[in-house]
């Protein structure tokens, strides 16, 4: 019996953030509108950090795979709860809801990677600027991004493992808008002490880890902004790492408050809520905070905003 999965459920019933159709309507045009702004948001910051030469950095390469990455990982799980607030089918099957927790906890670990390697970057841009070029090369960029990559995804399958090998054996209700740890193992009737442990290990590890790195970074950062001796000088190379910052302070808070906290302090109606802005409000807010704060990507939205109306100008 150990040997194998005897899981005797099927299916799940995701019962999602509302029971109630009025709001279910409602929900499903909020959600829609923001997904399809979000992907559009970052896909757009992809274009112009290819087309536009000033922005071939290290700085917009990093950029370019986390708007890559907050595609991909919105996408895990906005269209489940959008399926499921549209129509009266909330089914997931037992292997689709294995791989969506997959995909989510591999996305979810490979940001957590990304926002540490993009802290590393301002970190050498602003405290060795001359040896910078040198340091972040393009091969030295892709195998940090590639590393993030590659360590975000053997962490979600390590954690699926033993995931997948709990036994579900009537229950099948989630309460949730998506296949996540916590309500999927209320669900268990094996022993879960095997996912249990290798879940919080690997949380805390990759969160611990990629935040001690960010810490380290920002505290040298602050250093080195501080001898600077000109007003101006410290407000323009803070301004460099202020959006990346943000970001940083938004998804650790909200992520840290809802994986790292005492399982007894878990409510399910509080976290669906947590859930909701850091699955879709925190990568629909990413795309306008770096927009917004950063001088480069603002021009270059200006510059592509007028070839695209020349373009269209002379269509006409």
């Amino acid at each position: 019996m150990k040997g194998t999965n005897q899981t005797l459920v099927t299916d799940f019933i995701l019962i999602g953030l509302t029971s109630l159709r009025e709001l279910q309507i409602m929900y499903f045009v909020l959600f829609l509108l923001i997904y399809i702004l979000t992907v559009t948001s970052n896909t757009i910051i992809i274009i112009i950090a290819r087309l536009d030469y000033n922005l071939h950095t290290p700085m917009y390469f990093f950029l370019s795979n986390f708007a890559f990455l907050e595609i991909w990982y919105i996408t895990a799980t906005v269209p489940t709860m959008l399926s499921g607030l549209l129509t009266k089918r909330k089914r997931i099957s037992y292997q689709g809801c294995i791989t969506q927790s997959c995909f989510f906890f591999c996305l979810g670990a490979t940001e957590f990677f990304i926002l540490a390697v993009m802290a590393l970057d301002r970190y050498v841009a602003i405290c060795n600027p001359l040896r910078y070029p040198a340091i972040m090369n393009e091969r030295v960029c892709g195998q940090l991004a590639g590393a993030s990559w590659l360590g975000g995804f053997m962490t979600g399958w390590l954690f699926t493992i033993p995931t997948s090998r709990l036994i579900f054996c009537a229950d099948n209700r989630i309460d949730h808008f998506f296949c996540d740890f916590a309500p999927l193992l209320t669900l268990a009737c094996s022993d879960k002490s095997p996912s249990e442990i290798t879940f919080y290990f690997l949380s805390y590890s990759v969160v611990l880890c990629s935040l001690l790195l960010t810490t380290v970074s920002y505290f040298n950062i602050g250093k080195t902004i501080m001898r600077i001796p000109s007003k101006a000088g410290r407000q323009k190379a803070f301004s460099t790492c202020a959006s990346h910052l943000t970001v940083v302070v938004i998804f650790y808070g909200t992520v840290i408050f809802m994986y790292l906290r005492p399982a007894s302090s878990y409510s399910f109606h509080m976290d669906k809520v947590i859930s909701v802005f850091y699955c879709a409000i925190t990568p629909f807010l990413n795309p306008m905070i770096y927009s917004l704060r950063n001088h480069d990507v603002r021009k270059a939205l200006q510059k592509l905003g007028t070839k695209l109306r020349g373009s269209f100008l002379q269509g006409e």
